[in-house]
């Protein structure tokens, strides 16, 4: 069977699944799964014999659910069981935000809000608290930031686990996910009198590529006129220390990171208006650098010139691995746009689906 590219939508109002060739031609789209639903985290996980989608199904009304497809996409069924906190431990599961590989072929981890981490170990039929971080002596200062106290970033890095929470800050784990300690040297805060506190940053987007072991780059909350460059960070020690690397961008204020899946020097970058949360100047843009943060380029073509309002959320921009890769991302008014040849031509597959969370990809 020819290689497919599977894209999964996670919305306000449900899941979707867009498919196509190798080409990216022509995508067809399915779903809504869990209409009326908001899907906030989703992951096509490649470790089995087959591939297996797993997402979110968030509602304040029937609780958190995991969907799970071993078809692609064509149908999903509940795990036998989701996150949940222990009945005496006062908190209660708001959202499920992050989904990601563990370190063994079935583990999984989770991300929650109120900030804590889950791990599974026999492909999200049932969890357990990791109390590392879930328990940590911070966790009762950490504060919500706009869109709750979530644990929306989780990335691996051999025995390294760094997560990014809003708003406790980046932390760091050096021995598998058991301990956990605040690493933010390097990572301001405009919201709080001390410009670099030891936690309590408003971390957005962590992001790291398997071919630069050290580095990683962090899209943080920015935007500040007296604290200027805090936003776009890069880190060559594993997250200990952090440096500015926002020169040259209209803003430092943004959601995504992404990483070229071959070339760990190239990223790419939403700035938007910190006021309205949109692009600047209402022109829509992506800016990519090919030296690892130190210049940077405007990506437009293709995008409306004037007058459109953008937002694209922390998890709603991913990049394919093909040969000639093509980014992805979807818009809190429904849009979704490919980026072909590395993002230099931008095209809007999809222009009326509901607001969008989350965008993944995978060639299967």
């Amino acid at each position: 069977m020819a290689e497919r590219l599977i894209l999964c939508i996670g919305t306000k109002k449900g899941l979707f699944i867009a498919e196509s060739a190798k080409t990216r031609r022509k995508f067809e789209l399915r779903g809504p799964f869990r209409p009326g639903v908001g899907v906030y985290s989703a992951l096509i996980d490649q470790r089995g014999a087959k591939p297996t989608i797993l997402a979110s199904s968030c509602c304040p009304f029937f609780g958190m659910k995991i969907l799970r497809s071993t078809d692609l996409g064509k149908t999903f069924k509940e795990t036998k069981s989701a996150p949940a906190f222990p009945k005496d431990d006062g908190r209660a599961l708001a959202n499920i935000w992050s989904l990601e590989p563990g370190s063994g072929k079935r583990d999984l981890l989770c991300g929650v809000e109120p900030a804590s981490l889950f791990r599974s170990k026999d492909g999200g039929n049932s969890w357990e608290l990791v109390p590392g971080i879930s328990n940590h002596e911070h966790a009762k200062q950490w504060q919500p930031g706009n869109g709750g106290l979530c644990m929306h970033t989780i990335v691996r890095e051999g025995n390294r686990v760094h997560l990014g929470i809003s708003t406790g800050g980046h932390y760091l784990s050096e021995d598998g996910g058991e301990t956990f300690n605040a690493s933010n040297n390097g990572v301001g805060a405009g919201f709080v009198p001390d410009p670099y506190p030891e936690f309590g940053q408003c971390v957005h987007k962590i992001a790291t590529h398997p071919d630069a072991p050290g580095r990683l780059y962090m899209q943080n909350h920015g935007g500040w006129e007296d604290r200027p460059g805090i936003g776009v960070l890069r880190s060559d020690d594993h997250g200990h220390t952090w440096r500015s690397i926002a020169e040259g961008l209209p803003s430092d204020f943004g959601f995504p990171m992404v990483v070229h899946p071959h070339d760990p020097d190239t990223i790419y970058v939403v700035p938007l208006d910190p006021s309205t949360r949109t692009c600047p100047d209402n022109k829509p843009a992506v800016w990519r650098s090919n030296n690892g943060g130190d210049k940077w380029k405007r990506l437009s073509k293709g995008f409306p010139k004037k007058e459109s309002y953008f937002t694209i959320l922390r998890d709603a921009m991913t990049i394919d691995h093909l040969k000639s890769p093509s980014l992805y991302f979807g818009t809190t008014t429904g849009q979704l746009w490919i980026g072909r040849e590395s993002g230099d031509q931008w095209d809007c597959l999809f222009d009326s689906l509901p607001p969008i969370n989350c965008v993944k990809v995978a060639v299967v």
